[in-house]
């Protein structure tokens, strides 16, 4: 089967649409020590070239040259030489070029950027820069977008700005960064997916990553890997996730509630349903999601505890797959109902407590989070008023830890939209998408802490991806939800 998933995904390859950034720059004479500054005007993800030229004598030597490639203007001066970060070094921007000869020069590589920044390292005359030219690439096509009519400033702000993370980040998959890891993760696919329905429409792309994933290797507990890589060739990812398992099989239920394609849905359905029936296995004897099974994300928030989040992502999953399940008939779907059931009874029982109204449980440590709260209303454990005040405590709480990454951050709205707490959701999308906006993003980053805007989960901030897929989806909630529009 791994060979016809692999050759359904490249059935669904889609063509990279390329648009050519031309700065305006006057012809820029340089010499030893010298820089200069591009300013690409937005964000874009591409490649870049430009034309060297002698002034006084011809060039007898190479030109060594560093070209730094930075998503924020803040790039451009950092120290490279104090990097400290947990992810490899080599995933930061600056490539060091020797020019050879006259002429054109293209650089290979791929960057994402809007500000350039080259310094002139050894040249033995001064030389000429011009023709400065940025090919942008992207496998979103513009003319498909919809459209959004709103008349409220900061919405419509934060929604262009969406746009262009998720249009950056829609290459041959649905990237997760294009700076860095630049490969597909389940996580960011399913919100990509969800904002892609709502903008760019294209379905293809979706179907691509999905049978990617079902052709990944499996661990011992039949659980695929949270990431794979596709180019040039395919390799299954190495770190098993089991919530981004449960994600997939969301995706999986999204594309067919949004396209109705039941040929694809029959196809990836054994796939979809031996993760389901790989979390069965991993269940403790209270009946509550383990980690046996490989590892939990949830979030980037340090110190947070995951079982609680971990068993309503589960029941938030059993519910999507059990809807699709009984609208196309299958026969199986009294199973899942069941195990539904018995999951929320086993939350209620070991995972609330009643008397607080809260999910501050031994399982966890007693440990307070937004992120039990809103699983645990996305898993439909609690409803109505009980699951409203639960939510407000837990976000306005001092004791409560509280998301740190915009896929996190895109739950919690989604809890508020499923309480119909539309003015709350809305709030929420300007404090933190807002918060971004204001800084100047021209996209939106990977994590994203209001009080500490340096935090980085990574270990330095230089390395952290300025345009990051899981970021982009308030313009599903903009535009699903009419945000921003007058009565």
């Amino acid at each position: 089967m791994k060979l016809y998933y692999l050759k359904k995904a490249e059935e669904n390859l889609p063509p990279l649409l390329s648009k050519k950034i031309s700065p305006v720059m006057e012809n820029t004479v340089l010499t030893l020590g010298d820089s200069l500054t591009i300013d690409l005007g937005n964000h874009y993800v591409g490649y870049f070239s430009f034309k060297l030229w002698y002034v006084d004598m011809y060039i007898d030597a190479p030109v060594t040259m560093s070209v730094r490639f930075c998503e924020t203007k803040r790039e451009l001066d950092d120290n490279y030489s104090d990097y400290k970060g947990a992810l490899c070094k080599s995933w930061l921007q600056e490539d060091i070029i020797n020019v050879d000869f006259p002429g054109r020069y293209e650089m290979p590589r791929r960057y994402a950027a809007r500000y350039i920044k080259i310094s002139i390292i050894n040249t033995p005359q001064r030389l000429s820069l011009s023709e400065f030219y940025f090919n942008a690439v992207s496998s979103a096509e513009e003319s498909a977008l919809v459209e959004l009519d709103i008349s409220d400033n900061e919405l419509k702000t934060i929604d262009k700005i969406s746009v262009n993370t998720l249009k950056n980040c829609m290459q041959r998959v649905f990237e997760d960064g294009p700076k860095r890891d630049r490969r597909l993760w389940i996580g960011d696919l399913r919100l990509e997916a969800l904002t892609n329905y709502y903008t760019f429409q294209n379905y293809k792309l979706i179907k691509r990553c999905l049978y990617l994933f079902a052709a990944a290797d499996r661990n011992a507990f039949g659980f695929m890997p949270g990431y794979v890589y596709e180019n040039p060739i395919f390799v299954s990812g190495y770190w098993f996730i089991e919530d981004y398992n449960l994600m997939y099989v969301c995706s999986l239920c999204d594309y067919y509630d949004h396209t109705k394609d039941k040929d694809t849905f029959y196809d990836l359905y054994p796939v979809a349903k031996s993760i389901m029936d790989s979390m069965e296995t991993i269940l403790n004897d209270l009946g509550l999601v383990t980690t046996r099974g490989g590892s939990a994300f949830v979030d980037w928030c340090p110190g947070l505890n995951k079982t609680t989040s971990l068993q309503g992502i589960y029941l938030y999953t059993l519910e999507h797959w059990l809807n699709v399940l009984e609208t196309l008939d299958y026969g199986d779907s009294d199973i899942y109902r069941q195990r539904l059931i018995n999951g929320r009874n086993a939350s209620l029982k070991h995972l609330y407590d009643d008397k607080i109204n809260s999910f501050i449980n031994e399982a966890d440590g007693h440990q307070y989070s937004v992120h039990s709260t809103v699983w645990m209303i996305l898993g439909g454990v609690i409803t109505g008023s009980k699951a409203k005040d639960a939510l407000i405590s837990a976000l306005s709480s001092t004791d409560s830890l509280k998301p740190f990454s915009p896929y996190m951050h895109h739950y919690v709205v989604e809890a508020l939209v499923k309480l119909g707490e539309i003015d709350a959701a809305e709030q929420h999308i300007r404090r933190i998408w807002g918060g971004m906006a204001k800084l100047g993003a021209n996209t939106f980053s990977e994590i994203y802490v209001p009080d500490d805007p340096d935090f980085s989960a990574n270990g330095d901030r230089k390395i952290d991806s300025m345009c990051h897929a899981w970021s982009c989806t308030p313009s599903y909630f903009i535009r699903k939800y009419n945000l921003g529009k007058e009565e």
